[in-house]
Parts: structure tokens; sequence; C-alpha cells
């Protein structure tokens, strides 16, 4: 049962520095055909990471999966660290902006909370199975890029809380502590990593509608 605007509403843009925090190897001019290769690398390296972890992948392995040499793969990234983080980076941006709407959008605060929260489970499964790798191995990361998800993090809740007191006001939810509830609600996509499969017993859908429908419950959805 997922909960959406009857109309899609564009979100604004979020007031963060969303570009990930880091170069690419010694690419110099991007391209059609380098952005084709880059994403070949991106995916192979994904399913390395999600099997066997960061620690226990080496460039040489996504070197022979890959069917290339090290320069190759080196033009497009630094190192693996770099590799890992561009692969963590879009879920992250995606799901810490999912409650930004339009400054022109009206609506009352429980609509922009449902759609948002619904946005954050929806982008959590679709990333799968990059979005759970902060949670595999959150010791992966430089300090710059803990720092810029960080911002996004901050970026997230004052968005969010907000709203949910707004939301409250308007007689719509019905909570005590504001942060906790947030964070209590927004912790559910979380508890994927330990469990979510795409193969498994239930749908993306079907999973992002059950997280959803537990998330209001949390935030104290009156009918």
């Amino acid at each position: 049962m997922g909960i959406t605007s009857a109309t899609p509403h564009k979100p604004a843009r979020a007031s963060n520095d969303a570009r990930l925090p880091r170069g690419n190897g010694r690419q110099r001019a991007v391209t059609a055909a380098t952005d084709m290769q880059r994403e070949r690398i991106l995916q192979v390296a994904t399913q390395l990471f999600a099997k066997q972890g960061y620690a226990n992948t080496t460039m040489a392995q996504l070197v022979r999966a890959l069917g290339v040499t090290k320069p190759f793969v080196y033009y497009y990234f630094r190192d693996k660290q770099e590799i890992f983080e561009a692969l963590s980076w879009p879920p992250a941006v995606e799901c810490l902006t999912s409650m930004d709407f339009a400054p022109d959008d009206t609506r009352p605060a429980r609509d922009k909370v449902l759609e948002g929260i619904e946005r954050l489970i929806r982008a959590t499964v679709a990333h799968h199975p990059a979005a759970f790798f902060p949670y595999r191995d959150p010791q992966a990361y430089r300090p710059e890029y803990r720092a810029a998800q960080a911002k996004l993090a901050h970026h997230f809740y004052d968005q969010l809380c907000p709203l949910l007191e707004q939301a409250r006001r308007d007689g719509d939810l019905d909570f005590d502590d504001t942060r906790i509830t947030a964070l209590a609600a927004c912790s559910l996509p979380g508890f994927l990593y330990s469990w979510y499969r795409p193969d498994g017993r239930l749908s993306p859908d079907e999973v992002v509608a059950a997280l959803n429908k537990l998330a209001l419950r949390v935030l104290g959805l009156k009918s």
C-alpha cells in the first residue's frame, strides 16, 4: 500500500552540495564511451563488494572479473576505496534528499511526510545492494566522505522534523519526541540490510508497502 500524492511534485534541489567528494582517477575528458566503461566497472564491483565485502575484495579480483588490465581501471578510479564510495554516494543522495519539495508545493505537511517517507524506503530498496554498503562496511569510507554524508543526513532531518511538527499541529500525526520519532521511522529501511533479498518471498513493491505501513504507525498517522 504505497502512499503518494495524486499529482507528482518536483522536489526542491537540496541546499547541500550533492557531488561525490572526490575526483575520478586519471580521466580528464568525459564522453559517452567513458561513461559506459565507468558504469561497467561499477556494475562488476557492485557484485564483488556485495558478495565478499570491502576488505575481501581486491583490485586484482576486479580486474580479472572485468577481463582488463589494472591501468584500465585506474584510468577511471584512483583505487578500490574510490570505487566503493562512487557506488555508495548515489543511494545516499537519493535517500537523504527524499524530503525535499519545491518551494511552491503548498500541500499539507502530512502529505509531504507520507510521500517523503515512501521515497526514502523505495530508494533504499531500488539501490540494493549498494544502499546497504554503509551498514556492512562503515569503516571503509574516508573522513571527508563521512562528513559529506553527515551533512546530507542533517539536511534530511532539517527538512523532516518541521514537517512532522506541522502535521502534529494540524492533528494528522500523534507522537511525542520529534527527533526520536523521526529517527525511529527512518531507521526501518536500514534494517533491510540484514534480511532483504530481491528474489525473496516479497516483491520489492511489497517490501516498500510493508515498511511504509510500519513507518506510518511509528509516526502516529491518524486515519
